[in-house]
Order: C-alpha cells, then structure tokens, then sequence
C-alpha cells in the first residue's frame, strides 16, 4: 500500500492549479487523468476582468488576476516556461453609444484598472467605431499549459493515465486500489454528474463550439479582438474564434448551427476570405451564480469536489484552489459564496 496525500481526480483547470498548490507545499499526490480533452483543454485561455458585454467587472477580479500571475511565475520555476501571453483584448465597438458607456464605466472605481480611455483603430478588420483596451487583460498558452504540466507530473511518477473507479474507493478507510490517501479532490467537470458522492450538485452543462481558422490576410498584431466572440492567433498560421454558448443542445456532436454562428460572427468584422480548418466543442460546468463550487462531502470527510468554473476557468482555478488548499490544511473557512451546500441554504 503506497501512502498519498492526495488524490486528484481530473486534469483541468481546477486540477493542476490545485496540483500546484501541492507541489508547492510538497505534498505527495497523484492525479486521475482519463485521458479525454477537458473543456478546459479546448477552451480559449482568455484572461480578462471584465464582462465586455454591459461593461462590468465580477467578484475578486482584481485579486484573481494578481493570485494567476504569481502562480504562473511560480510554476515556471518547476517547468521553464510562463504560459502567459501579455496580449490584449481589443473589444470593437458597435455604435457611439457603446464608446460613451465604455468612456463612462472607464471612470467608475471598479473599472478604472480595467478600461482604457483611449480608443485604438485595428487594421484588416472592420472597426468603424474603433475598439476599447481591457488593461491586464491577457491569454494562456493553453496547449503548453497542459501539455508541460501533465508531463512534468507523469515524469514525477504523479500522473496515472486511466478513469478513476468510484466503485473500487473504500471511502471509509480511505483507500483506492494500491493508495493509502488522506484526501481526494474531485476535479471532474461535468464528469461530476456520474460520481455518486457529488452527483447532485447544481452544475450546468453549457456546450461551447469554437473553430480555427486560416485567415487570407492575417491580423498584424498579437492582440484578442472581440466582438461576438474572440479572435487571435495559434501557431501554424492558424487563429482560434469562439466560444459559443448553448444550453439546449447537449449531445456529443458538432452542432452545425453553432459553426453557422462562428461563421456569421466572423464574417460581421473580418471582411476578407477564411477557411475553417478545425471544430471543436466541449461542456463547460458552469452554476446558475456564476461562482465555483467547493466543499466536503457531509459524510465522508475525506473527499472533495472543485467544480462549476465556467467560463473563467482559469482565473477561478487558479485563485479557488488555494483556497480549498488553505480550507483542508489550514482550517480556513471557505468563502460562503463558493460553498457546496449554499443552495440547500436558500431552499430551507
């Protein structure tokens, strides 16, 4: 019997930052990974602390992006690289009325960090009302991302490739298969809906499609533009538009209409040809108060969920997970806002 501290349970965004919390403390673990691309995998890796829909900022947005851009230094240390991209996002605005709410959210305390004042024309793309700056907004490299961290676990020996069994779990005596283990972390996205211990949290399946395209003229700077949805560089001369948003259609399959969307979107600010290259989609777990899930299990009190990221999969990741860190260890209250159980508060 081999003795852990940890198990973790998935290899997303919640994962491996609370993966680093772990090797940061040296703590022994090993994490599941079925081995299947994550919605976290295949998302856009945006960083950016404002809602560019109504001009608005969210909880600890600040704070979150301060705790990412400590931990990406830090997790460079153990992989020689920094996975941030310091490219900003470039919103395009529609009309006038857009710049004057931009101008007049710009001068709000919230959004004084966050909105630039000073409004850029972009080339190659249509932006006859220009475009608003998010300062520190930023990308992940989210391929390097997960492809240097899992391989650094699995050169650690901390990494076993094959889907976790719940049947074969004793949780009482806190064993799976050869592993003696103080604690698991159930990182699963919407996978948490087949644990039988945390099958009935209230997480949300939205199933977002995004494409990669060849762009006939390329944009000539390092930048994310938005409009509908987002738009920047990958490598091989290809660019990442997306995501798209659906509630309704959950099977496992391209949806044909959301790619007619991308399509659209594209067409309404890149007025030169493209060729869409590659599809994909997967199922974000997102919560009906747009914050994550965290907490014990009521029973047994060895096991955990980290769960409803959403679309800010890796701000929430990274800043929750020492969270749940200090909560396990450190006999730290969570934030009542990402509790478990704070559902069932509000119905009793």
């Amino acid at each position: 019997m081999k003795n852990v501290d940890y198990i973790i349970v998935g290899d997303g965004y919640a994962a491996l930052f609370f993966a680093h919390q772990l090797t940061k403390n040296k703590k022994s673990f090993v994490i599941f990974s079925e081995g299947k691309k994550s919605a976290s995998q295949i998302s856009a890796g945006i960083i950016n602390p404002v809602v560019l829909k109504k001009f608005t900022t969210f909880w600890l947005a600040q704070e979150q992006l301060d705790f990412l851009r400590t931990s990406l230094n830090e997790i460079e240390n153990y992989t020689g690289v920094n996975y941030l991209i310091n490219a900003s996002i470039h919103r395009i605005f529609h009309d006038e009325n857009e710049q004057k709410l931009w101008l007049k959210k710009s001068k709000t305390e919230e959004l004084l960090p966050f909105l630039n004042e000073d409004f850029k024309h972009l080339e190659v793309v249509k932006n006859d009302f220009n475009t608003g700056m998010v300062e520190q907004s930023a990308r992940l490299n989210v391929q390097g991302f997960f492809d240097d961290l899992l391989k650094y676990h699995e050169d650690n020996s901390q990494l076993i490739k094959e889907k976790f069994n719940y049947n074969e779990l004793n949780a009482s005596d806190s064993t799976y298969h050869n592993f003696k283990v103080k604690n698991i972390i159930f990182c699963e996205g919407m996978n948490v809906k087949t644990n039988p211990y945390f099958s009935d949290i209230q997480v949300i399946p939205n199933k977002g499609h995004h494409i990669r395209v060849k762009l006939s003229q390329p944009i000539p700077e390092d930048i994310t533009i938005k409009k509908k949805h987002f738009l920047f560089p990958l490598k091989d001369n290809l660019y990442f538009y997306g995501g798209t948003y659906d509630r309704e259609q959950m099977h496992e399959n391209i949806d044909d209409s959301a790619v007619e969307q991308l399509k659209n979107g594209l067409l309404e600010f890149y007025p030169n040809n493209f060729d869409v290259k590659e599809i994909h989609f997967g199922f974000r777990p997102t919560v009906k108060d747009r914050r994550p899930i965290l907490g014990r299990h009521p029973q047994h009190k060895n096991l955990y969920v980290f769960n409803g990221l959403g679309a800010r999969g890796i701000l929430n990741g990274c800043y929750f997970s020492k969270s749940l860190y200090d909560f396990i260890e450190n006999n730290i209250d969570l934030p009542e806002e990402i509790l478990l159980d704070r559902f069932n508060k509000k119905d009793a």
